[in-house]
């Protein structure tokens, strides 16, 4: 069994039993599910850097990164640097993130919310609005393209903005639908969790220009962000390479700032 196919089964049995805690019906009666939400797919249209900053205390493939830092210290100082979009870990078990730091980031700062999370059932989407997300991923590889389509329209009702994750040529066919606001191209192989940029460039040329072209996983450099703009790419997702450090924020300014 791969990671991927790990987690996805817990996120089964997860879903499952908080929906018997918190039934959907509550999570719509939460005071951020009537919030008004911002479009990360429009912030990244108009900027000059397209940094989407990750928080992320550890992984399945690095163990723990960084989980000395506060996270409102952590978004807070992204915001600072210039992000035009924050990415928050929600999953426990695998990544050591949870809601509350969706709901405190969401307090923090003012740009767009990510959820990063393994999306497998609706209840996901609504628990993201509930929790002040502005923004969900679906990631390709976990879903079927019945429910890529479900899933993206509910999330668009919802007025959250649609990032749709893919790994090569066959997920991307499947994901180009029109609820899909960003299409995020992972540089990292979720089964063995190898990284590999030229993934993003083979992809670039078979997404259409109605989407928002995002790079993820494996940047670390500015040289990078310069060539993958040459293949249309808008955003790019850093976590790793700023949350390695003492101060994400700090890092993550300098990066901008050189990048700028």
């Amino acid at each position: 069994m791969t990671i991927l196919e790990k987690i996805t089964a817990y996120k089964l049995k997860e879903v499952a039993a908080k929906r018997e805690t918190i039934p959907t019906r509550l999570l719509e009666k939460f005071p951020l599910f009537a919030k008004e939400t911002k479009s990360l797919a429009e912030a990244l249209r108009i900027s000059t850097t397209g940094i989407i900053a990750e928080h992320k205390r550890r992984s399945p493939s690095k163990s723990v990164i960084n989980d000395k830092v506060l996270l409102h210290e952590v978004v807070s100082g992204y915001e600072l640097a210039g992000a035009k979009g924050i990415s928050v870990l929600t999953d426990s078990n695998f990544f050591g993130g949870s809601l509350d730091d969706l709901l405190l980031a969401e307090k923090t700062v003012s740009i767009p919310i990510l959820r990063k999370e393994f999306i497998v059932d609706p209840y996901q989407i609504y628990e993201a609005k509930a929790f002040g997300a502005d923004t969900i991923l679906l990631i390709a590889a976990c879903l079927s393209a019945e429910e890529l389509k479900q899933f993206s329209h509910l999330a668009k009702s919802l007025r959250l903005d649609v990032l749709l994750e893919v790994h090569n040529l066959e997920e991307l066919q499947k994901s180009l639908l029109p609820n899909v606001d960003m299409i995020g191209v992972n540089n990292r192989n979720l089964k063995n969790f190898k990284v590999n940029i030229e993934t993003s460039k083979k992809l670039s040329a078979e997404i259409p220009h109605d989407f928002v072209k995002i790079s993820e996983s494996g940047i670390s450099d500015v040289e990078t962000i310069k060539d993958l703009r040459t293949y249309g790419f808008e955003g790019f997702l850093i976590g790793e390479n700023f949350m390695k450090t003492e101060n994400p924020g700090e890092t993550a300014k300098a990066f901008i700032e050189k990048l700028r």
